[in-house]
């Protein structure tokens, strides 16, 4: 979650950093609301890069699995992100938001990662008593 709180914040101070040129609105903008799910997504893809996948491989590729998700392609991305980042205020809410639920999905997923901790540790007490019983 660290690497995405970066590229979050480095995002962030590019956009500080831009010009007060604002670009002209794309024909196919992505909604604002949107923007906020598909960058969500797309920091969720990154972070996940370097994590096993079900078939044990690293540095897969998610983000045209998020294009595909929002019906998207890259390309439409790239200018909406172009055009959000010349409106600073604008981009600044976007990131605001998408950071605020990369955090709870952080908060839900350590929840779940302690309910499924303590099932197993309770699994393991159940079979350690069992085993008791039985060479009794």
């Amino acid at each position: 979650m660290n690497k995405i709180f970066i590229l979050l914040f480095t995002s962030l101070f590019i956009c500080s950093c831009t010009s007060n040129t604002i670009l002209e609105k794309p024909e196919n903008l992505i909604p604002k609301d949107q923007m906020v799910d598909v960058l969500t997504d797309m920091f969720v893809a990154a972070s996940a890069e370097n994590i096993k996948n079900i078939d044990l491989k690293r540095k897969v590729n998610y983000y045209p699995l998020v294009f595909e998700k929002y019906k998207i392609d890259s390309s439409l991305f790239k200018e909406s992100n172009l055009y959000y980042t010349s409106i600073v205020d604008d981009y600044e809410d976007i990131l605001n938001k998408v950071e605020n639920r990369l955090k709870e999905l952080d908060k839900k997923y350590e929840i779940e990662k302690k309910l499924e901790d303590s099932i197993s540790k309770a699994n393991l007490k159940l079979k350690t008593l069992n085993k008791e019983k039985s060479t009794d």
